[in-house]
């Protein structure tokens, strides 16, 4: 059909911000990352934002990864029928690097000025066993939910992608961070299905299953 246009995947001219999870976040950046969490809580997620956890390895905080297969293995001991995995655009702020067990800030480290703390890939912290990153984020408010990337339940899927374009009407077009006047042409990508944004400086295809 003349005048329409396919997305799938893309690098623009620009600086990219991409990274991949070996490289070190650099901060104030804006990164690409994931979450998985049990369905039941995604509504919520969407359109109240995140609880920080109570505690964990690296804290109080939210916890994202860069790698898509880590953040399916969770939530833990979750049917994967229940299961969603969002993609997220992370504003980290002053990271602080965790690589090695009992590091002295490994859970104070936002009380020391730091807004995130990152375990590096094949660090020296043994509780990560599957040698993938992991990031902690203090202030939940540096996320925004941009998509549902895994939802095995097609009708779910849809309709929190539904809610999501809500809140981007509401809020403003959270995938590429380009302020314009009028609404941005998010779409699917006819290859992997996720929601992207002319706009992004980059979209890499990751399987929904």
């Amino acid at each position: 059909m003349a005048g329409m246009v396919y997305f799938s995947g893309w690098r623009s001219s620009r600086d990219s911000k991409s990274l991949s999870e070996g490289q070190e976040p650099k901060s104030g950046r804006v990164y690409t990352m994931y979450h998985g969490t049990h369905i039941n809580n995604a509504r919520a997620i969407i359109t109240s934002g995140f609880k920080p956890s109570t505690g964990g390895l690296l804290g109080k905080g939210v916890y994202v990864s860069r790698n898509i297969d880590k953040a399916k293995c969770y939530p833990l001991r979750t049917d994967k029928r229940e299961q969603v995995v969002f993609k997220m655009k992370v504003n980290v702020g002053k990271v602080k690097k965790i690589d090695c067990d009992n590091h002295p800030l490994q859970k104070s480290w936002h009380q020391n000025g730091y807004d995130c703390a990152w375990i590096p890939p094949h660090s020296n912290v043994t509780a990560i066993k599957s040698g993938r990153e992991e990031d902690c984020v203090w202030d939940p408010s540096r996320i925004t939910v941009v998509d549902v990337a895994v939802c095995m339940d097609g009708n779910q899927r849809r309709e929190l992608r539904s809610l999501l374009r809500q809140q981007v009407r509401e809020a403003g077009c959270g995938l590429c961070g380009v302020d314009t006047d009028e609404p941005h042409d998010v779409q699917d990508c006819w290859q992997c299905g996720s929601r992207i944004c002319p706009f992004e400086r980059e979209h890499v295809c990751v399987s929904s299953s």
